[in-house]
């Protein structure tokens, strides 16, 4: 008997997807494989809206929890792991559910991807070079070298400015070249959430304030004491990085959550970006009344 298709679902921030994860997951005796590369820290919690243990009511989740702050996200250790989560799972019988915003973690997971070498030493020279040079000058590089990658590139993502680098000059091929296919590895099946961008401003906004209220700053404070400045990725997340530059005296924290929420909304509308051109999302609205039963038809028609 073949077996069933996995499922994904997918969005922007604040978009509702943890909910109907876990209402698939009961339906469809499954299991949830994060796709947030936050949530892969441990510790990482209130700023990452991880759902607690409690809430998570029975359902076993997997990729939370793995990395320490000090570690640096890898998307090639993640897809290693959550591949083998994914078989793993299917191997027990039962229906892996990807659930996350991060859109290269989702696709390392789901989609054909060759994800390229990397080289310590090179990799140190180029943010070198970044550092004297500045990020214009290295974009600028990545134009002349490969102007298909520097056009799906941010111009002021300095790590992926770096990174695309890294590879031209390990592989001699164009980063590009590299880019994932939209082509499944396994049968699937992806649910997207849609969601007006006026409510979801006021739901980022609701959430960051709920966020802080709920101790955001405790758990920051914590996290430094275990060398979360030291992190090259956990020291960037959305709210961490801000909570650090209040307790530094250098915001307000009146001025540390409106960063945080200006930064939130400009995530989530590249979130948006990533996730729209894919044809193979099936897009739901976010307050549907029957979103898991609408979910599941789609599931069932797949």
């Amino acid at each position: 008997m073949t077996a069933a298709p996995v499922v994904a679902v997918v969005g922007p921030t604040a978009s509702g997807k943890s909910g109907l994860a876990l209402d698939l997951a009961r339906r469809l005796d499954g299991e949830i494989v994060n796709a947030d590369a936050m949530q892969l820290y441990r510790g990482m919690d209130i700023g990452t809206a991880k759902l607690s243990v409690q809430e998570r009511g029975g359902i076993a989740h997997h990729q939370l929890d793995v990395l320490d702050v000090l570690q640096e996200a890898s998307v090639a250790a993640y897809q290693r792991e959550a591949r083998l989560d994914i078989a793993d799972i299917r191997a027990r019988g039962h229906r892996p559910i990807l659930v996350g915003g991060s859109g290269l973690y989702v696709r390392a997971a789901l989609d054909h991807l060759d994800i390229p070498p990397t080289d310590p030493v090179v990799r140190a020279r180029l943010q070198d070079e970044l550092a004297h040079k500045g990020i214009e000058a290295m974009y600028a590089r990545l134009v002349q070298a490969d102007p298909v990658a520097a056009q799906a590139i941010q111009p002021n993502n300095d790590r992926r400015v770096v990174r695309a680098l890294e590879v031209i000059e390990l592989t001699g091929r164009p980063f590009s070249a590299s880019l994932p296919i939209r082509e499944y590895e396994l049968p699937t099946i992806t649910i997207g959430l849609k969601i007006p961008r006026q409510e979801l401003d006021v739901r980022i906004a609701d959430r960051v304030h709920q966020m802080w209220s709920a101790g955001l700053l405790d758990e920051v404070r914590a996290l430094d004491a275990g060398g979360l400045r030291a992190g090259k990725t956990a020291a960037k997340a959305l709210g961490y990085s801000q909570a650090l530059s209040h307790l530094d005296g250098f915001l307000t924290a009146e001025k540390a959550v409106e960063d945080t929420i200006t930064s939130t909304r400009k995530f989530a509308r590249r979130q948006e970006s990533w996730f729209r051109p894919d044809s193979r999302i099936h897009w739901l609205a976010h307050d549907d009344l029957q979103l898991t039963s609408r979910a599941l038809d789609v599931i069932g028609s797949g």
